[in-house]
């Protein structure tokens, strides 16, 4: 015969209730005891009445097969399998789109708060700066000879006039450093525009405003060789403008070098705005100190010319600076969101 399960009993040493009578007979079940009880037993004293008759034992299932199960239906699930049914783990409800939101189609509700646009998780512009690092060192490499030349000449003044001629491949170097020191300027006013003007603007992309600020900085410069060509052709021979204007574009690549530093702190460092203005202003006075020098020693020193530079220095420098400043505080002006 198979074994059954069983639930070892004995009996108590001692009775714990004096109002449970003692019969000639084992009560088999609780039912029994709470019959001999009388019929005002508390609650307390039929658990102890119960507890003194039963006590718990470790229960034996059997480990045999259950062959004993209904004509037509499967064995009885083991009591030692976790896992749910199908119909436990699916419902009515599973194929909405409420019960699970992770799926695509059908949501409904409020969308949450967008994250705020940051330069330093935009991968566009870290792209930008790694392609703008790698043309800087290459073009280091290839004119570094021509750029430690122009730096110890700098302020080296010759007795004679002399001739200076550039390659083609240097010269074509210089303006690659202006138009990436157009950027650094574009991405430095977009710091300062998004911080103390407005960070909302009405274009669909913030890829425009920088653009536009590069653009805008790149006319500047050009509008600048224009105007220096122009008005010394004019009071000079060529050869001193050709000269002068090899100085401003390695005063310009020189300008780029050293606001590469600053352009990666404000992106991924969140350096103050303050120290990043005062920056600029230092950078930008040693530029405009080392350009109203090298107009005094190439077209003023040997007439000894003193009101005239000052009036070159202010026309062709100054006032070009102050009408970029305030070109790109009226686009920006425009171009924000005004509530």
């Amino acid at each position: 015969m198979l074994p059954q399960d069983s639930i070892h009993t004995a009996l108590p040493s001692t009775i714990v209730d004096d109002t449970v009578a003692s019969p000639s007979t084992r009560p088999q079940t609780p039912y029994q005891v709470l019959r001999s009880l009388p019929k005002d037993a508390t609650p307390a004293q039929q658990d102890s009445a119960i507890q003194s008759w039963f006590e718990p034992s470790e229960i034996h299932y059997s480990e045999q097969p259950d062959t004993l199960h209904l004509p037509g239906h499967d064995v009885a699930r083991d009591l030692k399998e976790v896992s749910l049914p199908q119909y436990y783990r699916e419902n009515f409800f599973s194929s909405d789109s409420l019960y699970h939101p992770e799926l695509s189609g059908g949501r409904i509700g409020v969308a949450g708060d967008p994250i705020p646009y940051a330069l330093h998780n935009d991968s566009i512009i870290t792209g930008i700066l790694l392609c703008s690092f790698l043309l800087i060192m290459f073009g280091m490499s290839r004119i570094s000879s021509f750029m430690i030349h122009q730096a110890k000449n700098f302020f080296y003044t010759p007795k004679v006039e002399q001739s200076f001629t550039e390659t083609g491949t240097e010269i074509k170097f210089q303006l690659v450093f202006l138009l990436i020191t157009s950027l650094f300027y574009g991405l430095l006013f977009f710091f300062y525009a998004t911080r103390t003007i407005s960070d909302t603007f009405i274009l669909s992309s913030e890829y425009g405003l920088l653009v536009i600020y590069a653009i805008v900085i790149v006319c500047y410069f050009l509008i600048k060789v224009i105007l220096y060509t122009i008005v010394n052709n004019i009071f000079f021979n060529q050869k001193k403008n050709l000269h002068f204007l090899g100085t401003q574009l390695f005063v310009v690549a020189l300008e780029g070098l050293f606001m590469f530093p600053l352009v990666l702190l404000l992106t991924y460092f969140q350096l103050s705005m303050q120290n990043a203005i005062n920056y600029c202003i230092f950078i930008l006075s040693l530029a405009k100190i080392l350009t109203f020098y090298k107009s005094y020693i190439i077209f003023f020193k040997q007439k000894g010319w003193f009101l005239q530079i000052i009036l070159y220095f202010c026309a062709l420098e100054m006032i070009p600076l102050a009408l970029l400043w305030g070109g790109l505080l009226d686009i920006t002006n425009i171009l924000k969101v005004n509530y």
